[in-house]
Formats: structure tokens, C-alpha cells, sequence
């Protein structure tokens, strides 16, 4: 700690700070533009300019850039100081002189730091007089809008895009005062986290283009504290809706996972809540040939009970992208022993396999803040910038990050970001990454191994005995693999903080087991390490810790009969499954109820169809591959401008179901009652009530506002349709109101904050007032609560080994996980589709050639399940006797059995066959 005078008054304040910083985390006001907490300091708009003294008897002192100076113990600096103040205005001034001042037409407006930054320094007139320079925009894609005229070449954008990100397809063109921001040429934008640029960006210079499809000011959009349903990351996001859609979804700040960044699937893959086919009524057709009726709420309840009551049995499939209220409610409604998961037996087996070595392995599970610190990381069989892209960007900070002991040695801080840039520019931690298919962080890593599943998870078991000798041996392990796993043992033993990574991508529980070796054996070494399980989706972890039985055992008895009615909850079968088996299963099933939010291929077989909320539309938990359990919460009340919608949570709709018979009926039910209902039925959940306040939470008395105090427009929404304008609508399952009368500041700690606003900070960079310390924790506790430690205990070693890969014949098919296009949701998004790349077959160049489809011609893959043509992309690394299918074009078909590819149209004449 240090202790600083700051305008005559002393504060205690972190030392390793700078000056901005530190007057930043006491909640002063400096203004700032070059400056980013997750970025550091360059010192390149000299905006943050103060006044700095020698010592207290010093009277003169001198302007400096707070953002370029310690926080030293002793330091006397004066922010109301006039000559800094007129400094400070007139950086402000000519970094405006070119910009078009198009407040009123600029998509930033009202959400744009430039704005606070130009009210803070008290700039009101433009004296420039003459022609301002133009510039011609870019097409960066569907995600980000290019406006150069505004920009004030603060740098923000190349240095996250360039530096953090380590994007390659953005530059800064020019010199001087004649910098170009942009592409070498117009092009989509390629890096999976471009998105950012849109809160990294102080201007209008890079906005979100879906925002700009249906455009609303950040102070009319009704937010709420959510979830990202994209994948099991768990990032922290502020959905914004408008007239009942959503608009836009915002960064919202978690000290211990997103922080200040999220991908851009989260970012843009909302687009399916919006969607005009929804299912928004309950539906009704005795047979798949005709056309769903409509029904009434009261009417589809009756007939489905009715239903229900007359079947012998009632199987319930879960799901991993529904709540955990949702599906304990289901599982309440047919019967533990009739509850299944809605998740294929071989990806369920990994879920399980994860749980206990996330329990029994020895090693905790880093927060993505702990993984930045990590010093050498492994990756056995992901690729995590596809299957968990924000775990991606955390693993590039590790392997990036400059040598902490060089640059102490050196006397640089931890803000200096150029100068650390130059300390590391050669510097790489190590990264060991064993993959099939090429990945994006290669260029950061050691030689990727590529290697087919059973070789990966026979290295993983070699790099395990050559840290503990008590692990079990790897026989017949091949001379360059057992010098492979001798040199990541020795890297991973000399590590401070080595982190291994895996998980289900591939669906090998024999990568899952040898990673859980791995950190077996360093636990036992007393290691600091960490070992990361990838999930697939939101609610993964969740329904794994809550238990079932598998998918593959629901439609199992169903084709035979045991069971004649279904309820399947927000869960597409034939994305897991093969169609002709989901099919069998559904046509000897008499009752068929379906609850979801999209109209997917398996609602279109509902005999009874009732239209389930969206995470935007809804509240519930889910957990996190991390074992974090939070609570997202309802945006907006979908009848309130569509009163012809029925739309509510499946929780609430199988609460209701689950009265069938009881004379008194359901009753009602609210968020708080099921979540403990929850907590009580399932012991590994226990902890999922702490994971955000209830419904009796207050501030100073009132509830939290969901819209900013300048929202309108609220009598108007509906004058199309009533003039008199309804009560809003109310909220029994929490905390929030549908209203902008409510708690909206900063002073209070809390964890669930909607949106970020300050007096005089409208844009995120207004998540600095709600944190303990810029760039820190909320003060009132990062949201969530972890269900998921290392159990004290002894760590047994797994153990048989699979046999050697290159000992089998026929060839084998895995599905790669895919950023865009590989989550059942976000596909329906429209710019999500503009960025699916098209679905190729990996394989080994070898193989390709023996099909005579080296030059790209389509190869079709068949096996028991099901079959799939794709045009062949060869690489030359890729191993023989494999195939990869990207997880868009075949969800469910034909993984982990053998395979038979044959030559297609395009290919030699020969069609040559390999089995």
C-alpha cells in the first residue's frame, strides 16, 4: 500500500497502481481515453494530465499523464489544479477536430465514453472553423460497423485487437495526424473477439451492425443481469430489450470470469429470442401430417393432463441448454426413475467422468482470471477457442504474458504496457496442445501434436507416469511420444503453476482420465496447478450433478414400448441423436409433449407443443463448466406487448402439469420455491440458493431497476393498441421491477447489476464505480457460488490405457466442435449464419488421396448411425485413419463407431473405398 494526497486530502491506495488507477479505484473522476484497465497505459492521448509536486513544500509543481506515473508512497498530485484543467480541455478540443460531431446520429450516443470524457472537461464549443478531413468506411462483416470519421486514434482498438486478442486483420495505416483505423482491405473481421471493439472503442468509430438493424439508445432499453446460453463458460452479460426483443447484448463485468470481455458468439448469437416462427402459444395435432392448432392456456393444460393421466408410463427428457429449475420440475413431474438428462450416453459418460476427477483429482479448477496466471499449459483433445473461446483468450494471456521477474528485476510495472510489450515481445510461456485438427492458439505453442484420440490420451498417460512413477506405464508407447511426454513432464514439474486443459470434445473418456492423471500426479507433488474440464453447453455441469439416465436409455423405451408418453424439454433430439432412431422412438409414442422456445425439428412431432421462455424471457440457474452456479433473470415480460403470447418459464409450465389430479390445482409458484426445491432434492446442488439474493432483496427499501431513470417511451409502446396505458408488469420471483423506479447506483455494494451507469459514465467504462479496485472484484461479491472443490483424499491413478491407435483397423469419425454454427441456438441467429464457414471432412492427406479426393471432392462417411457427405479437406498433419466432422453439419450422427468413407461425385473415377 501507498499513501497519496490527492487534492489536499491523503488516501491509502495500491502502490503497484498508477496514479490514474488508483484515484479511479477511490472513485475520483480523471478523464481518460488511451488508457484500459485489462490493457494498461501508453500514454498516447494525453488526456489524464494532473499536476504532480515534489514534495509539501513544493508549490509550483509540474503536468504530468497520471495514467505514465506510480502511485508512489508519498506522491502529492491536484486533479482541480486550473492548468490541468485547461489542458485537459484542450486535448480535448483538437482530438476533436476532425471528428464529425454527430452526437445525435451516432449509434454511441448515450453509451459513449467520448461524450462523458468531452462533459468532464467542461469542452462545449467547437472553435475549428474549417473543412474536417473524411474518411471512407470499411465492411469489417456482419458483427461490427466501421465509422472512421469519428475516430480520435486513442489506439484502444489495435492494441486489445493486435496485443490482447492477437487478432492479424486490423491495423492502424498512416502517420501523425493521418491515422487510418481498419482492414488492408474490406473484409469480415476475423478474430472470435472482435466484438469488443465495440466497448474497447472510446467513439462511434466500431459499433455493433445487429444493434444497428433495430437501433435503440442505450437509455431506453430495459436490461437484466444474465448468462451467456452460448457454451459452459458462464460469462456475465446485460441483454438490452426493446418493444419485446432484444437489441443488444453488453459485456457485464465478473471480476472472476469474463471481466471486461466476452466472444463474439455470446455477443451476437442472441438473435433466436427474436425470431418471428417462435412457438408463442400452446399447440395441438392429433398426427404429424397436419397442421398445429392453437389452444388456450387452460385448454392445453386439460388436454395434457388428460394425456398424461392415461398413459401407463411418462418419460421426461431433461435438458443441458434448460435451468435446473426446469428440470428438477420435470423430474418432479414423471419420477426419478423415469427422468432422463436428454444427453447421449457417450458424452454423459464424460460429464460424470469430469464431476469425480473435478472432485477427487487433487488440483481446484482456476476462475478464467486464476488461468491467466498460469506458467505452462497443456490442452489433451479440445480446442478450446472453439468449444470454450473466452477459456481461449484467458490461455493466450498465460502464454503471452511478459516475465514477471524480469520485468521486476527491470523495475517496469505491471501497467507499463509498452514496455512490457518490448520485454516480451521474444518471451513465450510454454503451450503443449494434442489436437487433431489445427487450432488457433498453434501459433503460440509448441509443435502441435496431432494425434488421433486413443494416441492423445496414451501421451496424456505417458506425460503422467514421467511426473509420478506410481502413475501407470504406457506400453508400446512409440519412441517420439514417450520423448514428447518426457518433455511436457519436465516442463509441467518445472512450472510454478501449471495448468492441464480438457475435456469432452473429442468424446474420449480415456483424454478425460489421462488429464486426470496428469493432475493427480502434480497434486501430489504439492503443485499449484489447475486442472480445466471443457463442457458443451450452458447447463452441462448442472444436469450432470443433478443425474439421470441418458438419452440413449429414453429412446430405448420408448421404441419398446415400456413408456407411451413423452415430455421433452428444450431439447432438439436430433442434434444428439440419429434421425432414424429419434424417429422410431417418437412414432411409438402415443402422447407427445413438447416445451421449448424454438420451433426445432423435434417440436414439429408434438402432439402438444407449450411455448417455453428464453434465457431473455425467464429466470433460472445454471452452472458453469467452472462449477459456478448463477442465476440469470427475466429482460422483459413477453405479454406485455404481445398479449397474445404464452409464453412463460418450463419451470412454471410443469409446475402447473404437475397438479394433474389434485383437486385444489397447482397454485401459484414463484422463482425462490422451486430454486429451494431444487437445492433440497439434489444434495450436489445445495448451494445453487446462494447463487443470487432473493426476491425480498432491497436497497435503502426499493427494488433494482431493470431500466435507466431517463427511459421513455413506455406510454406510447402500446398506444397502438390501447390508449390507456397497462400497469407494468409485476415481479414476485425477484428482486428486480420492470420499471426505471428503482435502485440504479453504485453506492450500494451489490452482485446484480444490469447495466452499468454512473453520474457522468454512460459508457461501460462505468463498470470502474462498481468494483473494489479498477480492474478488480463487484464490491459486493463477484455473482455465483462454486459447487465444485477438491475433495480431501487420497488420488487413485486411472487405469486400463487404451491400446495403441495405429493397431486398429477401419477408421473412426470424431465430431470438432465449431464457434459458429456448432450451438443448437445461436445457429438460428442471422449474423451467427453469415459467419458459418462451410462444413468440410478432415482428413489425412493419405486417405484423401486413396479416395482420390485430394483435390476437395465430397466423400461420404456411413456408419450404423447414420451418414454424412462432405467435400474433403486433406491436411497434410492430420492423423490416418481419421475423419473430422465439424459439429455443424452431422449433430449426433456418427462418432465413436467405426465408419466407412466412400468416394462421391468430383472424386476419381475409381471411388475408391477405405473401411
Amino acid at each position: 500500500m501507498a499513501t497519496i494526497h490527492v487534492d489536499g486530502q491523503r488516501y491509502e491506495v495500491n502502490g503497484a497502481h498508477n496514479l490514474l488507477q488508483a484515484c479511479l479505484s477511490l472513485g475520483l473522476d480523471i478523464p481518460y481515453f488511451c488508457w484500459h484497465p485489462a490493457m494498461g497505459s501508453v500514454g498516447a492521448c494525453r488526456q489524464c494530465a494532473v499536476r504532480q509536486y515534489k514534495d509539501e513544500d513544493d508549490d509550483r509543481g509540474m503536468l504530468v499523464m497520471s495514467c505514465m506515473t506510480p502511485a508512489a508512497d508519498g506522491t502529492r498530485i491536484d486533479i482541480e489544479d486550473e492548468e490541468a484543467k485547461a489542458f485537459r480541455a484542450s486535448v480535448v478540443e483538437w482530438l476533436m477536430i476532425n471528428h464529425p460531431h454527430d452526437c445525435p446520429v451516432c449509434e454511441e450516443g448515450g453509451h459513449c465514453h467520448l461524450q462523458d470524457m468531452t462533459v468532464m472537461t467542461g469542452h462545449d464549443r467547437r472553435r475549428y472553423r474549417f473543412r474536417k478531413r473524411t474518411r471512407r468506411n470499411q465492411y469489417l462483416g456482419p458483427f461490427i460497423a466501421h465509422e472512421m470519421n469519428r475516430c480520435i486514434t486513442c489506439y484502444r482498438c489495435v492494441r486489445f485487437y493486435n496485443d490482447y486478442a492477437r487478432g492479424t486483420d486490423l491495423g492502424a495505416f498512416g502517420s501523425k495526424d493521418n491515422l487510418y483505423f481498419g482492414r488492408y482491405e474490406e473484409g469480415t473481421l476475423e478474430s472470435r473477439f472482435a466484438g469488443n471493439l465495440t466497448e474497447v472503442c472510446p467513439t462511434g468509430v466500431f459499433t455493433d451492425q445487429s444493434h444497428s438493424d433495430h437501433y435503440t439508445r442505450k437509455w431506453d432499453l430495459q436490461f437484466a443481469p444474465s448468462i451467456c446460453h452460448q457454451c459452459a463458460m458462464g460469462c456475465n452479460v446485460s441483454p438490452g430489450e426493446r418493444y419485446g426483443d432484444i437489441r443488444r447484448i453488453e459485456n457485464r463485468y465478473h471480476g472472476d470470469v469474463n471481466g471486461y470481455f466476452l466472444c463474439d458468439l455470446g455477443r451476437f448469437g442472441y438473435g433466436y429470442v427474436n425470431r418471428s416462427d417462435r412457438p408463442r402459444v400452446p399447440e395441438y395435432k392429433a398426427s404429424d401430417d397436419e397442421s398445429p392448432r392453437e389452444l388456450g392456456v387452460d385448454d392445453a393444460l386439460a388436454r395434457i393432463r388428460q394425456a398424461l393421466d392415461g398413459a401407463n408410463r411418462v418419460i421426461g427428457i431433461g435438458s443441458p441448454r434448460a435451468s435446473l429449475e426446469s428440470n428438477h420440475q420435470l423430474r418432479e413431474l414423471v419420477g426419478l426413475e423415469n427422468f432422463s438428462t436428454g444427453i447421449e450416453a457417450g458424452e454423459q459418460a464424460c460429464l460424470s467422468r469430469m464431476d469425480e476427477l473435478n472432485r477427487n483429482c487433487g488440483l481446484p479448477i482456476p476462475t478464467l482470471r486464476e488461468v491467466e496466471d498460469h506458467d505452462a499449459v497443456l490442452v489433451l483433445g479440445e480446442d478450446p477457442m472453439e468449444s470454450a473461446a473466452r477459456l481461449g483468450l484467458a490461455i493466450r494471456q498465460a502464454i503471452i504474458a511478459p516475465p514477471a521477474d524480469q520485468a521486476a528485476k527491470l523495475g517496469i510495472p505491471a501497467w507499463n504496457a509498452e514496455a512490457l510489450k518490448t520485454l516480451a515481445q521474444d518471451h513465450r510461456q510454454p503451450l503443449f496442445i494434442a489436437y487433431p485438427a489445427a487450432t488457433e492458439l498453434d501459433g503460440i505453442a509448441r509443435p502441435r501434436l496431432s494425434l488421433a484420440p486413443d494416441d492423445i490420451a496414451r501421451l496424456g498417460f505417458a506425460v503422467a507416469h514421467e511426473i509420478d512413477p506410481a502413475a501407470p506405464a504406457v506400453p508400446e508407447l512409440s519412441p517420439e511420444l514417450r520423448e514428447q511426454a518426457r518433455d511436457i513432464a519436465r516442463t509441467l514439474k518445472a512450472a510454478d503453476r501449471p495448468l492441464v486443459v480438457s475435456g469432452g470434445a473429442l468424446a474420449s473418456t480415456a483424454i478425460i482420465d489421462a488429464a486426470g492423471n496428469i493432475a493427480r500426479a502434480l497434486a501430489r507433488r504439492a503443485s499449484r496447478g489447475g486442472l480445466v474440464l471443457v463442457r458443451r453447453e450452458v447447463n452441462s455441469t448442472g444436469l450432470s450433478l443433478m443425474g439421470g439416465q441418458t438419452l440413449d436409455w429414453a429412446m430405448d423405451e420408448l421404441a419398446e414400448r415400456q413408456a407411451d408418453a413423452v415430455v421433452i424439454l428444450e431439447n432438439d433430439l436430433y442434434q444428439r441423436l440419429p434421425a432414424e432412431r429419434v424417429d422410431t422412438a417418437l412414432q411409438q409414442t402415443e402422447v407427445r409433449v413438447v416445451l421449448d422456445h424454438q420451433r426445432t425439428r423435434t417440436l414439429n412431432h408434438a402432439t402438444l407443443a407449450l411455448p417455453a421462455a428464453s434465457f431473455a424471457e425467464g429466470d433460472g440457474t445454471v452452472v458453469s463448466l467452472e462449477g459456478r452456479a448463477q442465476r440469470f433473470f427475466q429482460v422483459f415480460e413477453p405479454g406485455y406487448l404481445r398479449p397474445e403470447t404464452r409464453i412463460h418459464e418450463s419451470w412454471r409450465w410443469l409446475h402447473a402439469l404437475s397438479a394433474r389430479g389434485q383437486p385444489a390445482g397447482a397454485g401459484d409458484i414463484v422463482l425462490d420455491e422451486v430454486t429451494r426445491a431444487c437445492a433440497e432434492a439434489c444434495p450436489a446442488l445445495a448451494g445453487i440458493v446462494d447463487a443470487a439474493p432473493d426476491a425480498h432483496y432491497r436497497i435503502e427499501g426499493l427494488r433494482l431497476a431493470r431500466e435507466p431513470h431517463r427511459y421513455s417511451g413506455r406510454t406510447a409502446m402500446r398506444a397502438n393498441q390501447s390508449v390507456s396505458e397497462p400497469r407494468a408488469p409485476q415481479d414476485p420471483d425477484t428482486a428486480f421491477t420492470f420499471s426505471m423506479e428503482g435502485y440504479s447506483g453504485y453506492q450500494e455494494p451489490r452482485q446484480q447489476v444490469p447495466f452499468a451507469w454512473a453520474p457522468g459514465w454512460n459508457s461501460p467504462q462505468a463498470w470502474n464505480k462498481f468494483t473494489d479496485e479498477v480492474g478488480g472484484h463487484l464490491r459486493g461479491g463477484d455473482p455465483g457460488v462454486r459447487l465444485l472443490w477438491p475433495q480431501p483424499g487420497s488420488y487413485r491413478y486411472a487405469d486400463p490405457i487404451p491400446a495403441d491407435a495405429n493397431a486398429e483397423s477401419g477408421c473412426r469419425a470424431v465430431m470438432l466442435p465449431r464457434l459458429f454454427g456448432g450451438e443448437e441456438t445461436a445457429a438460428r441467429a442471422e449474423p451467427i449464419r453469415q459467419r458459418m464457414a462451410r462444413p468440410v471432412l478432415h482428413m489425412a492427406m493419405a486417405d484423401a488421396t486413396h479416395l482420390g479426393a485430394e483435390l476437395g471432392g465430397l466423400v461420404t462417411v456411413s456408419g450404423d448411425n447414420g451418414c454424412v457427405t462432405l467435400p474433403a479437406q486433406p491436411d497434410a498433419d492430420w492423423p490416418e485413419g481419421l475423419v473430422g466432422i465439424p459439429a455443424c453439419a452431422a449433430p449426433g450422427a456418427i462418432t465413436r463407431v467405426p465408419v466407412t468413407l466412400t468416394a462421391g461425385p468430383g472424386s476419381t473415377p475409381e471411388g475408391a473405398r477405405k473401411s
